[in-house]
């Protein structure tokens, strides 16, 4: 993490008195679909090629994080009441580096409480809002124990960064609408560090876009994003990648910027194909794709090739966003009733659309009454 960006808190030697020496925090994060990927990273949790990603609303995390300074060993030492959840090794980690900037963070007990509206590690970036919104509870914390108040645009730059220390795709999270993450020469301000928001350079009838996604399978991905990234470390389609992702990157802010939905359509389809070539080229290589996947694939191009402007993409996973502006809503929404669900575990579809990110959440204190 940069000095810059945390040297508010460096200089916190004492606790800000609370009730009981207890602090709380709870807030509500979306996961985000890319539509221009990131695959690969250097060393430093940092991206090889910028991304681009929209944010979504009714796929989210919400998570509340307590902490208390005493007697007890520090750290993480639960989420939701079991002290060996799976999720604890990475929570633990970004709090071990936050910690290195937030030294008072290293002396108080935390336990999580956290639940997910949609599959989690089924490729639809749950790792985005849960480490996210952890994040966002772990900074708010930090505010509270430390008494700093801190500029908006600072605070979620802060946030960006460290989101992006457990997960990279988490950075984009923290902003609503269309957010870029990763230096580019194409946006002022861009890092690779933390993600920057999209505003003036997105047009308005962009942020109504629609995202329904279908649930092919629940199971657990059979890789992780983690090596996945790591595959490509001596990928022999790595630079070409890079070259291709620049490209893309540009394209798809013209087509923001010009209300192309088209263009952007065709650019999300042809990232998200990349994605798994890559996938499946790799060494080892791996196969995420369903036969529902391919499936739904095909009946989304015929139904293009018929008149209505539906396009897809995918994480790295076997479902599938279907991307479509509100004003064909309805039609879409037939043609998932009609042909799409039965490709789908259980008819499960989440119909979504582009969000205006994280929400704090109010925090009940048992400990306080009236």
């Amino acid at each position: 993490m940069t000095e810059s960006q945390f040297s508010q808190f460096s200089h916190s030697g004492n606790f800000r008195p609370a009730n009981g020496n207890a602090w709380h925090a709870a807030w509500q994060s979306p996961s985000n679909i890319a539509l221009v990927k990131y695959w690969g990273k250097k060393e430093g949790q940092l991206p090889v090629n910028a991304s681009l990603s929209m944010t979504l609303d009714r796929a989210f995390t919400r998570t509340r994080l307590d902490a208390v300074v005493g007697d007890a060993v520090p750290g993480l030492v639960s989420v939701n009441g079991d002290p060996g959840h799976p999720f604890i090794p990475k929570m633990q980690h970004l709090l071990d580096m936050v910690t290195g900037e937030i030294p008072l963070l290293g002396k108080l007990t935390f336990t999580a409480e956290t639940e997910n509206s949609f599959p989690h590690s089924t490729g639809i970036a749950s790792s985005a809002s849960g480490i996210s919104a952890f994040a966002l509870c772990l900074l708010d914390i930090a505010r509270q124990v430390t008494d700093r108040e801190i500029p908006g645009k600072d605070w979620m730059q802060m946030v960006s960064n460290a989101s992006r220390l457990g997960s990279g795709s988490a950075c984009r999270s923290v902003y609503g609408g269309f957010t870029v993450w990763g230096r580019t020469d194409l946006l002022a301000g861009s890092s690779d560090a933390f993600a920057v928001a999209l505003s003036g350079e997105v047009h308005p009838a962009m942020m109504s876009l629609c995202d329904a996604i279908l649930i092919v399978s629940s199971e657990q991905k059979e890789v992780a994003s983690t090596q996945g990234h790591r595959s490509m470390d001596l990928h022999p389609f790595r630079q070409g990648r890079v070259i291709q992702a620049n490209s893309n990157l540009e394209e798809t802010l013209r087509a923001l910027a010009a209300n192309d939905f088209e263009k952007l359509g065709d650019i999300a389809e042809n990232e998200a194909l990349s994605l798994h070539a890559l996938l499946m080229s790799a060494s080892p290589g791996v196969i995420l794709l369903k036969p529902g996947t391919l499936g739904i694939i095909r009946i989304v191009r015929a139904q293009r090739k018929s008149g209505i402007p539906l396009f897809f993409t995918l994480d790295a996973g076997a479902n599938v966003h279907l991307l479509y502006p509100r004003a064909v809503a309805a039609d879409v929404e037939t043609v998932i009733r009609e042909e799409l669900a039965a490709f789908c575990e259980e008819g499960r579809v989440i119909y979504d659309h582009c969000g205006t990110g994280p929400a704090l959440l109010t925090v009940r204190d048992e400990n306080q009454s009236g």
